[in-house]
């Protein structure tokens, strides 16, 4: 997958979460989707490479980073618990959509249960596929 593609598959799979909101807080270069005001996906170009930068769980991020040469620790983020993700070899959109939401699941999951958009532990198991 090249990187216009990337771009394209990873916002329209945060479109279609419950509660995403696109924001620009870091400038027009910068897409910054968060759900009920938590960031869990931003894109941009880091020296004309377009990557999304989404929240991992630590075991899983060095395990990504450890098996995928497109995957890296996350830019301007927290290496442990964000990843960089660019077009190349490997990636297709199953793997995208699965970091996207598997980023949102996290974010999710930490914010008060009343807040929760939808229930972090069982949205998108097993329907994933049949989109």
């Amino acid at each position: 997958m090249n990187g216009s593609t990337l771009h394209k598959t990873a916002a329209d799979c945060a479109e279609e979460l419950p509660g995403a909101q696109l924001e620009h807080p870091f400038g027009p270069d910068w897409e910054v989707f968060k759900v009920r005001g938590k960031v869990f996906m931003l894109m941009t170009e880091v020296p004309g490479r377009p990557v999304v930068i989404l929240k991992a769980d630590p075991g899983e991020a060095l395990a990504l980073r450890e098996h995928n040469s497109h995957i890296t620790p996350g830019y301007h983020m927290n290496k442990k618990h964000w990843i960089t993700l660019e077009g190349g070899e490997g990636v297709d959109e199953e793997l995208v959509r699965e970091l996207v939401t598997d980023s949102y699941r996290l974010v999710v999951a930490h914010l008060p249960k009343a807040e929760q958009p939808v229930d972090p532990h069982t949205y998108g198991s097993g329907t994933r596929a049949a989109r």
